[in-house]
Formats: structure tokens, C-alpha cells, sequence
């Protein structure tokens, strides 16, 4: 049900990508295996987490993981077991992958509730971040689940990434010129031609841009790491108070930007700001930590956390973004080394 070249796009067809809390039907997830590109030398020290965050999902909804072979899906079906999931709420497909970042190479969900199709998948072409790792098969995912689904397929041609984006199901779309205009993804495409492809792919009306992303951050600066909607008409947005930290700059610019954004109501954002984690770093290395990467499911938010004081206010903040939510943190500190957590992971599927 591919759609290589249709006359109309998923917005001339009336499709939209909802914002994140609306109701999932799943959530999808690849699951690490390969510690050649994201966790080299510490992988086993993750699933711990991993498998937290899996269980937290099954308990409000369908939990669909990708796994690349027989022989991992065995092993993930005891270890899910054994981590105290709901294995009714957990289905597995034989879909290889490259690495675990669902959120960017996966399928992106449209929805036209009431129609005869109700849901489609636009499969971006996905690069791993301009040529950074191995991506073959990554790059088939949102085919496969598409036919696994028996949903159509659009296929605009341009790269993409998940994490990359962030919507208040109302018509506004937000992220940075950072990442989606950087060289290594659509070189000799302007601004206003990708515009042209976030209204006609992802159903929205209104881009808004911000800056750069954060230390650490591999993917050239995606919104999930430092600005995300909580309310159609208001954001959590990262700081840094530590003047000194190279953080602060890029995070009170984005700042300062969003408070002089607008929505097509002419309405300004309500914005509730989080303080950065202390630093995390591997080896040397500046890990992108972020309360941002929280993934909202059905019954909770999952955030990250970093054993650091910080985490009590973060979660407290988040709790009142939340007030139907259950806020739940979860250690990132192991899973960061990857350099992303828990929204970088999932990719929800809308009712």
C-alpha cells in the first residue's frame, strides 16, 4: 500500500499528526541489541531501564517492539517476564534494525478520525543523522510496519527525523533550524521548501522555529532534547542557570524566541521552564541529559532522570504540566550514553 507518488498529500487528504497526549493505541519501540554504535561497552547496563519503561507502557497500553531476529525475541519475551510486564499487552514483530531510535526511524502517524482510512504512515527517508552510523534497515522500518499494519504508506522523499518535530495536534509543528536546515540532511532545500513538506506531510498549518540544541546532542540539535508542548497552547522549555555552561546561551536564546512566539490565535505560548540536569559525562564525553525527553503514554509521563537534585524539581514542574498524569522518572544515566532516552525510543500510534 505504498504511495510513492500520490497526486495528493496526507494534508490535502485531511490528514494530521495528533499531539503526543491524545490516545495511543500502541507504542513502538526497536529493541537495542548492537553496542557497535550507541552503548559500545556498556549495552547490558541499560535493560534495567529499558525494560522499566516497557513495563510502565504495558500497563495502558499495546506495547508493539521491533526485534531483529528469532533468537532475540525469545530472549526479550523472558526478559519482559521477568521484569513484570504484561506480556498480553506486548506484541513483537521480526523487523531488523540497525539501532534501538524508534522515535526517528520510525513510522510517523496520521490520523482522519471517521474516514474509511483512518490512519496512514508517512516513512521519511532517514539518513542517521546525516551518514553519522550503519542505517539500511532502520531506514525500511515504516515500511514494514506499514504492511504489517495494513496501512498506506506516503513517502515524500526528504529526510526526516522524529525527534526532530514536536506538535500540539492544533496545527503547529516546532523545531530548529539547527537540525532541519543543516547540510547533512536536504542540502539544496530552503527553508521554505521544507515548510512546504512539514504542512503537506504532517497536516499542520504553522511552523515555528527555534535555535540551536544542546551540548552533547549527535542529531545537530533536535526539539525533543530541549522544548516540548504539554497544552495545544503552552510548552516546557529547557534552561540553564549556570551561566558558565556551554548550555546556557543556545537554551536562553530558545528562551527568548519563545516568548515572542505567536499562535495562529494570535495567542502567546504559556511557558514552564526546566531546569538542565547537572552534567553527565562517559569517558570525556558531554552526554545530551535532558528532562525534555520525557514520553507522554496513555496513563503517565515517563521522564529521564540522572541521580542529581535536580530531578525532584524537574518532575514536580512536570507534574503540574500533567495534573492527569502520573509522573514517573526513570534512570537515564546508563541509557544516556546513547545520547538519547526515552521519547528518542518510542514512536506512539495513535487511536
Amino acid at each position: 500500500m505504498g504511495i510513492e507518488h500520490s497526486e495528493l498529500t496526507p494534508r490535502q487528504l485531511g490528514y494530521h499528526f495528533p499531539a503526543e497526549w491524545e490516545k495511543h493505541s500502541a507504542t513502538w519501540l526497536s529493541y537495542p541489541h548492537d553496542d557497535s554504535y550507541s552503548w559500545p561497552g556498556t549495552l547490558p547496563r541499560i535493560f534495567s531501564s529499558y525494560n522499566r519503561f516497557i513495563k510502565e507502557l504495558s500497563e495502558s497500553e499495546m506495547v508493539c517492539i521491533n526485534v531483529r531476529n528469532v533468537e532475540l525475541k525469545s530472549t526479550v519475551i523472558h526478559d519482559l517476564e521477568q521484569a513484570g510486564c504484561d506480556i498480553a499487552n506486548i506484541r513483537l514483530f521480526l523487523h531488523p534494525t540497525n539501532d534501538a531510535w524508534c522515535r526517528d526511524h520510525g513510522p510517523a502517524f496520521l490520523i482522519n478520525p471517521g474516514t474509511e482510512i483512518p490512519r496512514v504512515i508517512v516513512s521519511w527517508k532517514y539518513n542517521a543523522w546525516g551518514e553519522k552510523y550503519p542505517y539500511d534497515l532502520d531506514e525500511k522500518i515504516p515500511s514494514l510496519i506499514g504492511k504489517a499494519l495494513d496501512i498506506p504508506v506516503f513517502y515524500p522523499g526528504i529526510v526526516m527525523e522524529g525527534g526532530a518535530v514536536d506538535f500540539n495536534g492544533k496545527g503547529t509543528l516546532l523545531t530548529t533550524t539547527s537540525c532541519l536546515l543543516h547540510e547533512n540532511r536536504n542540502a539544496g532545500l530552503s527553508q521554505e521548501k521544507i515548510e512546504d513538506y512539514l504542512r503537506n506531510y504532517y497536516g499542520v498549518e504553522q511552523i515555528l522555529w527555534l535555535g540551536d540544541g544542546i551540548n552533547g546532542d549527535d542529531t545537530n540539535g533536535h526539539i525533543d532534547d530541549m522544548t516540548r508542548f504539554f497544552r495545544e497552547d503552552a510548552v516546557v522549555t529547557m534552561v540553564e542557570t549556570n551561566k558558565s555552561d556551554t548550555n546556557s546561551k543556545p537554551l536562553h536564546d530558545n528562551l527568548q524566541m519563545l516568548k515572542k512566539m505567536r499562535l495562529t490565535s494570535g495567542k502567546q505560548l504559556d511557558i514552564a521552564e526546566i531546569p538542565m540536569p547537572k552534567p553527565v559525562w562517559y569517558e570525556g564525553q558531554r552526554l545530551p541529559a535532558s528532562y525534555a525527553n520525557f514520553y507522554i503514554s496513555n496513563k503517565s509521563v515517563i521522564v529521564p532522570v540522572y541521580r542529581c537534585k535536580e530531578d525532584d524539581k524537574a518532575m514536580g514542574i512536570l507534574e503540574q504540566c500533567f495534573p492527569d498524569r502520573q509522573i514517573i522518572g526513570i534512570d537515564s544515566t546508563d541509557i544516556i550514553w546513547g545520547l538519547g532516552s526515552f521519547h528518542c525510543l518510542s514512536q506512539q500510534e495513535p487511536v
